[in-house]
């Protein structure tokens, strides 16, 4: 009975299920694949070691921890047996009889209920491979997991520490490891020690990297903003094993050490990334050449700064409150401004490094690596051909075709050599890749060197992509506005915008349906930083305007009147009381400094403005998802809508009490903020008179583009309004000998002075402001005005 409504809705459930079901099957097929590799890797009894076939074991590492948090995250869908459990029944009712990969499904989703412990119990088997492969990092993960003093005192990334090797190329046996993410290193020890467990007891190599790693982080990424608590998962996995009370204070140990610690030796390697980062960046704007032979060290720079990102990003989502003041980075914009700079580097001196390690792969990797293999005591025919193939390449090469910008593509060579890896690191091979280490060695370095002639980009996105930002929005929006509040780092604002070129390489061929998701995010995002970063400099702009009007205001004649009579006083010897009037402060003292160090207010926001310009004027256009983002038009759309809005305030005209700003005055407040805002180009580039044409002549019309009312229509009201009003009265009258109109003396005193807004100072800037169409538009009004009087009188 309760299942009767199912049978209604069966060929909707089946429609809308399939997408999940067959999501779950891909799962277990994979597994399958991966299991069936992992048992082949173990009868061949595979050779692993990072220094020496990195791109085999890097792969493996991979593959397990891909398959790891496959599972992990499969075991967290609540909903999982619901749907395979719903779909079947569906598949029963309209086909009469279950779908074919339901049982073994089903049981994979039982057995997988706690997935790390059903994974340690299926590892067994791999558990020497995967070991050999862990403890291989014995040498590079700790090298890489160092303290801010550590990479202090050993001038890590200068370029100007050493003078005399500045020209010399950057080497190192293990050049790939260099620029390895530590993320990712972290990822293969905790897992990997995990799976493989009982090595913790017998190898103290290994347990001393599982500790390093437990320390340096309390939770890791498994995907996007999806996390794993380490510790916890840790202990609980290993309280059920006998024996392993020292391995549980272990953990307890090393979730102290990380809780205490680690958040401050984070924050110290950012702190010393940045002045780091900020040398590089500058050194190699002045010298672009020097990205030959150094090129390594950027790519260090870029992986250790993002390593470093990544995980304040993460861990500031996932900490206890107490310990917040280590997870807030109010200088993170600096650290992402210095990585865009390098990436912007790479990318426009690309053929500078291509020229560069041409030159290195044809005249000194091709010569060393015959060398090597003219040397080798035995090498059988294919792994011989394959050689000789990759030294024809490399001699093959010529600047010349650099110069002609001809294409690049050494995939084929990589593959070749991933391959010889495989055939060389058989436990049967006749040329065994582990006897001969110099060869593994080499042969990273010379693939190194192809990446830098044919995968620039590709590399940028491996060592440097922080899409991450996609997923934890909140967190991405809080530190903008952190960075805009900051003075001294709004001058990196600009880095956020720029980041938002990032997010398209987080998503994959396989998932197309997530591209206009990813895209619409970061157009979104991008125009909101852009926008906020103009709406911040307007205001710094008007606030400037505002102070400079005040100034202006002072050079006003009405003032001078206090002057002159304080003068004649002083003459006629009329001193009130003892002291007399307190002398009046002149217009101009403020330009007087008695002392550098005050700082007024206006300094301030020149400052500041200064700061926030330069990120605006740091692009002139950026690209995100196909879509060109200007960020100076933003200033320039904000500036003309506030600029309107200011003329039109500055006339102070109120309806209820008729009053309104004399012309003269308003004209010296408009030429003010005019003054302030022309001086906005030598910040940013950008035509401030393109701004003029736009805002003046609309205020000459009657109304603006928004249908606001503009100076000319409150003028032109007021003049017709008030004035003429009072003239047909009979309270204001024409005086031929001033040229103006002048109150009459009457019972009612009028509000304002008809001379202070008829003379002809005053009707010349009227004219002024108005513009020949603002003045047509007022005679107009006015004829009207007084032809329909005179038709009263006729």
């Amino acid at each position: 009975q309760q299942l009767a409504q199912l049978q209604k809705e069966k060929s909707e459930i089946l429609k809308n299920l399939a997408l999940y079901y067959f999501t779950f099957v891909d799962v277990m097929e994979f597994k399958d694949h991966v299991c069936e590799l992992l048992n082949t890797i173990d009868v061949c009894q595979v050779f692993f070691d990072i220094t020496v076939n990195f791109d085999l074991t890097k792969n493996y590492l991979d593959l397990i921890i891909t398959y790891t948090t496959l599972m992990i995250l499969l075991s967290r869908i609540e909903e999982r047996k619901a749907i395979i459990g719903l779909y079947n029944y569906a598949h029963e009712m309209t086909h009469g009889a279950s779908d074919r990969e339901y049982p073994r499904l089903g049981q994979m989703i039982v057995d997988y209920e706690n997935p790390l412990k059903k994974m340690m119990e299926e590892f067994v088997p791999h558990s020497k491979s995967l070991s050999d492969a862990l403890i291989s990092l014995q040498m590079v993960y700790p090298r890489r997991n160092l303290s801010a003093d550590q990479w202090r005192n050993a001038q890590l990334l200068s370029l100007i520490s050493a003078p005399s090797t500045m020209l010399n190329p950057a080497q190192s046996d293990t050049m790939p490891c260099e620029y390895l993410s530590l993320d990712a290193m972290e990822k293969w020890i905790i897992f990997g020690f995990i799976l493989c467990h009982g090595i913790l007891n017998s190898d103290t190599t290994a347990l001393n990297l599982w500790k390093l790693a437990l320390q340096s982080s309390s939770c890791l990424a498994l995907f996007r903003d999806e996390v794993f608590h380490i510790h916890k998962a840790a202990e609980d996995l290993f309280v059920n094993i006998r024996g392993y009370n020292k391995r549980i204070n272990d953990i307890r140990e090393c979730k102290e050490a990380a809780v205490s610690h680690a958040g401050s030796m984070h924050r110290e390697r950012r702190k010393f990334l940045r002045s780091a980062l900020k040398e590089l960046a500058t050194v190699l704007s002045d010298q672009p050449g020097l990205l030959g032979p150094k090129a390594l060290f950027v790519f260090m720079a870029l992986s250790f700064a993002r390593d470093e990102i990544i995980w304040l990003l993460r861990h500031a989502d996932n900490m206890p409150k107490k310990s917040a003041d280590d997870f807030i980075d109010k200088h993170i914009a600096e650290l992402i401004f210095y990585m865009e700079e390098l990436r912007a580097h790479v990318r426009k001196y690309g053929p500078v490094m291509q020229r560069y390690y041409v030159q290195y792969l044809s005249g000194f990797d091709a010569v060393v690596l015959n060398e090597l293999v003219q040397n080798l005591s035995v090498c059988p025919e294919d792994e011989s051909i394959i050689m000789s193939s990759f030294v024809n390449t490399m001699t093959s090469l010529s600047v010349k075709q650099v110069e002609d910008g001809e294409v690049f593509d050494f995939r084929g060579m990589r593959l070749d050599w991933f391959r010889l890896q495989a055939y060389t690191s058989v436990s049967k091979a006749s040329l065994g890749l582990a006897d001969h280490r110099e060869l593994g060695k080499m042969m990273n370095t010379i693939i190194f060197h192809t990446k830098m002639v044919d995968s620039l980009v590709e590399m940028l996105v491996e060592t440097s992509d922080l899409s991450i930002f996609c997923f934890y929005s909140r967190a991405f929006e809080k530190m903008f506005q952190q960075c805009l509040e900051l003075p001294s780092q709004s001058r990196y604002s600009i880095a956020f915008p720029l980041l938002c070129t990032h997010f398209m390489s987080c998503t994959h061929e396989l998932c197309p349906e997530e591209r206009h998701h990813i895209g619409d995010r970061s157009l979104s995002l991008c125009n909101m930083f852009l926008d906020e970063m103009a709406k911040q400099a307007r205001n710094l702009i008007t606030d400037i305007c505002t102070e400079q009007c005040t100034l202006s205001d002072q050079l006003l004649p009405k003032h001078c009147a206090k002057t002159i009579s304080q003068a004649v006083n002083k003459k006629s010897k009329k001193q009130t009381g003892k002291k007399g009037e307190p002398e009046r402060e002149k217009p101009g003292v403020e330009s007087m400094r008695k002392n550098r160090l005050v700082v007024t207010n206006l300094d301030k926001l020149h400052t500041a403005l200064s700061e926030l310009c330069f990120s605006i004027n740091y692009v002139p256009n950026m690209v995100v998802w196909e879509h060109t983002f200007t960020p100076r038009e933003y200033l320039t759309s904000h500036l003309e809508i506030r600029f309107t809005k200011s003329i039109v305030g500055m006339t102070m005209y109120n309806q209820a009490t008729q009053e309104i700003a004399k012309p003269s005055e308003l004209l010296t407040s408009v030429r003010a903020y005019m003054t302030v805002l022309q001086s906005i180009e030598n910040y940013v580039q950008i035509d401030i008179t393109r701004v003029f044409n736009n805002v003046l002549l609309q205020q000459t019309q009657h109304l603006d583009s928004h249908g606001e009312p503009t100076i000319t229509s409150l003028y032109t009201n007021w003049y017709l309004e008030t004035l003429l009003r009072q003239v047909s009265n009979g309270h204001i009258a024409y005086f031929p000998a001033m040229k103006a109109f002048v109150n009459l003396p009457t019972e009612n005193e009028l509000t304002f002075n008809a001379e202070e807004y008829s003379d002809i100072s005053e009707m010349r800037a009227l004219s002024e402001l108005l513009g020949p169409y603002g003045m047509k538009f007022l005679s107009e009004s006015l004829m009207w005005h007084i032809s329909s009087q005179v038709a009263e009188l006729k």
